[in-house]
Order: structure tokens, then sequence, then C-alpha cells
């Protein structure tokens, strides 16, 4: 395990950071095990109440500081962050893949994300562009600015316990805001790697403490975040019931909340399609990460022509999908994040089954030589109607549901119906069906594919989804301005004050 020591990582952690500090706390020690073989990694100490308003204090008083740093300056500190990262890429990428469980290829996939959102930033740290209007009053001019916004909390899951994370930072901290994160309770050593990068970068810049700051924890923590007034913004990524929860308790004090939230997402299979170039879309789509990304595929709606000879094709290759550890490239598919995960997964197939449900391939808990951490399940297929209720719900495991239809019209109907709108996509070489999924009649979700799967995205595009899914926007596009405060100005450079709508005023 030396990429733990490459990552500076103890058997016990301090988990509560404003850069290069680390602060003590009282908080309950937070263990966190593998789910690739059990095992203890290491210890983080969660943050009690009154540390967590130690951090937010020295956030508040860097934020004065920071936000007067000229952009171009402030991305040239991303810059570093970027290379920094390139020379820890193997380490984290591996650490992703084992405190999370996700293949190894997925790990440094992730870290990839990271320096990517770090490119993306640097230019963008020059085009923080505002409007400039003509006014209607003479000798005067308008325009618009944007000004940095205050302090951004970050709220992260589990399944990407890295790249959520920097797709806020980079853009937040070349906007000039300040950062506070709580990640996930589950992968908490991700947290503690990230801070220490970020850490050296800051140092060799000057950059003020409380720039980048730290805490961890569980429900609790992310109330203080939620309900914490000197807090403008909070972008929260996890479940809908969570999104719900840190939604309603930043809009009681009238703040901001950028959420990313459940998917439920779907392909279209339509008889138009190259098959084999679907097969490969809806495979990756639905047991990538085991299933466990907000943009998996849950979802197969497939023409009824096509339907027997797609699912048998599909069927076939589920066979020949590897299970096991993660580390191991060989492999597909690795665990799910711990048990209680797969307590869901069950529940979700007898509930199927319940409801009707006919699964073609069966799922499962696996067994024996390595898969002594309890977490590896099989990846499964059932055949469904779309009203089922366990199918419109979200469940963050490799369960595929397939659906038949007959017209392009009645796929996106069926495609809409769900409570989420995350990521869709077709399969089809047909252009009339091709644009009128992406038209206004088409798909409602924030993310619609032609001819690739619903899972992955490019940090050059915003991501995020509408309905359930929150409708929130990170990373790409002019994503940026969710971090930063509007502010129009007109100026009058004349000798006299002409009123609005004529009003004449004589003292």
């Amino acid at each position: 395990m030396d990429f733990l020591q490459q990552l500076g990582l103890e058997q016990e952690n301090a988990g509560v950071s404003t850069g290069a500090e680390w602060l003590p706390s009282t908080g309950e020690k937070i263990q966190s095990f593998s789910p690739v073989d059990g095992r203890l990694i290491g210890s983080v100490t969660a943050t009690d109440k009154e540390t967590y308003d130690k951090v937010v204090a020295k956030a508040t008083a860097a934020f004065k500081e920071w936000r007067m740093v000229p952009a171009p300056r402030r991305g040239e500190v991303v810059r570093q962050f970027g290379e920094a990262l390139r020379e820890k890429k193997e380490a984290l990428g591996k650490l992703v893949s084992y405190e999370m469980g996700k293949s190894l290829q997925e790990g440094l996939g992730e870290v990839q994300e990271m320096i990517d959102i770090c490119d993306f930033a640097v230019g963008l740290s020059r085009q923080l562009y505002g409007l400039t209007m003509h006014s209607e009053r003479p000798l005067h001019r308008m325009y618009e600015q944007w000004h940095p916004l205050g302090i951004v909390g970050i709220i992260s899951a589990f399944n990407f316990p890295v790249a959520v994370w920097s797709w806020n930072t980079a853009l937040s901290w070349i906007c000039g805001d300040v950062c506070i994160w709580k990640p996930s309770e589950k992968t908490p050593l991700c947290g503690i790697a990230c801070q220490k990068i970020i850490a050296e970068v800051f140092a060799k810049n000057n950059v003020p403490e409380g720039v980048s700051c730290l805490v961890q924890g569980g429900r609790e923590v992310g109330e203080w975040l939620s309900n914490d007034t000197n807090i403008p913004l909070v972008s929260a990524t996890g479940s809908t019931r969570m999104g719900k929860a840190v939604s309603a308790a930043v809009a009681a004090r009238l703040g901001r909340s950028i959420l990313e939230l459940g998917g439920n997402n779907a392909i279209i299979i339509s008889q138009h399609a190259d098959l084999d170039m679907s097969i490969i879309g809806a495979l990756f789509g639905a047991v990538g990460t085991a299933g466990q990304r907000c943009t998996s595929t849950r979802r197969l709606i497939i023409h009824e022509s096509v339907y027997d000879t797609f699912k048998e094709k599909l069927a076939n290759a589920y066979q020949q999908l590897s299970i096991g550890d993660p580390l191991d490239t060989k492999n597909h598919v690795g665990p799910l994040i711990d048990k209680d995960a797969v307590k869901l997964y069950l529940g979700a197939i007898e509930q199927g089954k319940q409801q009707g449900a006919t699964f073609i391939v069966e799922g499962g808990v696996l067994e024996g030589a390595g898969y002594e951490s309890g977490c590896y399940v099989k990846p499964c297929i059932a055949e469904v109607t779309n009203d089922l209720a366990i199918v419109q719900h979200e469940t963050f495991a490799p369960i595929l549901y397939l659906i038949k239809y007959k017209t392009i019209e009645e796929a996106i109907e069926l495609q809409n119906g769900v409570p989420q709108g995350l990521s869709s996509a077709i399969m089809t070489l047909n252009i009339r069906e091709s644009e009128l999924f992406l038209s206004h009649a088409g798909s409602d979700c924030g993310i619609a594919n032609v001819n690739i799967g619903t899972s992955g995205a490019e940090i050059g595009g915003a991501f995020g989804g509408e309905k359930e899914t929150g409708g929130g926007r990170e990373s790409g596009s002019d994503a940026w301005k969710a971090y930063m405060r509007r502010q129009t100005n007109t100026m009058n450079w004349g000798t006299q004050l002409p009123l609005a709508q004529g009003i004449k005023f004589h003292i």
C-alpha cells in the first residue's frame, strides 16, 4: 500500500484543516474500511461544532484577501494544482479505487477529470466576462460585472470522492471564492489526500490559510453547512433525499444551492441502431463503477423488432464479465461501497420480483476467495414495465431493466416517465430519430447523447439534470456564473441627472 505513504496518509488522521493547518477536534473516529478486501485503511477524526466554527471564521477572513488577488493569478495557482495532480495521479487513483471500490482505470480516470477541470479553469480565469449595454439616458453607460461570492460549501458523495470536489473548487478558486469541503464519511481518506496535495501548492504561492478547508463527519456536518448564513452557496451531490433536505435548509435562509442528485438514466435502442456498438454502451453504462454512478444506465428501452436479439446479445455479454479486485485491471466490476449498499441491492431485486419483474440474468452476492468483504454482487438484468415502483426508483447498484417499445414517440415518453432527469441516450443511425430526441419534444434530461451511453461526461459541458436531479450545473460551459454574484453598473459621465420615466424633480 505504498500509495498511502505517497499521499501522506497515516493509520490515524486529523480530519479538520484550513489548508496547511490541521485542527484538533473532539469528533468521533470515522473508520474507513475498503470494500475491496474489508480491511481497515485508516481512521479520521470528525469535526465538532466548535472546530467547525473556527474553520468558518478562518475561511471568512481568507476570502477578504483571496478575492483581491487578480483572477489570472488565481488561475496560475490552479494550474499548479493540476501539475501536482499529474505527479500524484497514480497514487491518488489507487486510493480512489481502494477506498471506494471502482476499477483502477476508473480511479485514474477520475483523477484525470481533476486535471482537466484545472486546465479548463486556468483559461476561464481570463474570461470572467460581463456584458456592456446601451443606456436609455444620454451621457450614461451601463455594464455588468461578476464578483466573488464568498464561502462555497461542498458536500460530495462516495462514488466520485475527488472529482466532484475539484469541479467545484477549481471554479470557485478562480472566481475568487474560498471553499469548505465535507467529503462523504464513506471515503474520508480521499479528502485528506486532496487537502495535503493542495496545501503544498498553496504554501508555494503564499495563498492565505482558509482558502481550502476540510471538515469531516456525517449528516450533522452537512446540516451545519446548509444552515450557516456565512455560506452563501452550498453545492451538494448525493441522493434526492439528501438534496431535498439541503435545498430546504439553504432556501429557508435565502441562500443558493447547486444540487447534483439522483439519476434514472435510460438508453433508447432503436431498430436503426448499430447493435454491436449499442451493447458496449449499455454494458459499461450499467456495470461501470458497479452501477454506482449517478449517470449509470438503469433502463434500456428497446424497439420490439430488435428486442429479442439485443436481449440475447446483452445476456451473453454479462456472462463474460469478470468481477473482483478493482486494482486488478483484468476485472470489469468491483464491489459495492459497503454492506448497506448490498442490502439495498438485494432488497431491490426482491421488490422487483414481487412487482412482476422477470430476471433474465440473476443477481446475488458473491462469496469465497477474493470476495471476503461481502460487498461483491452480480450485475443482473430484469424485464419490466416502466411503471413498476422499483423501476421509478434509483437503486445504486448494477441492476438493469429492459423495457419494450413500438414507436419513437413512445420510447421518449418512457424515457421521460420517471421523477429523475439527469442523463439519457439514444442509439440510432436515423437522423430524424436523433434530432427528435434532442428537440424540445425529446429528452427532458440535462444530458442527452446520441450513439454514446449515459455514463461519463466531458468537463467542457455543464453537468447536471432536471426534476428530482436538482437542476444544478457544475463543471464546464458557463457553470462558473453560479459561483459569483452579478452586479449591474450605470455610470453618468454628463453634467445632468436625468430621472427615469421623464420625472422632473426641482429644488
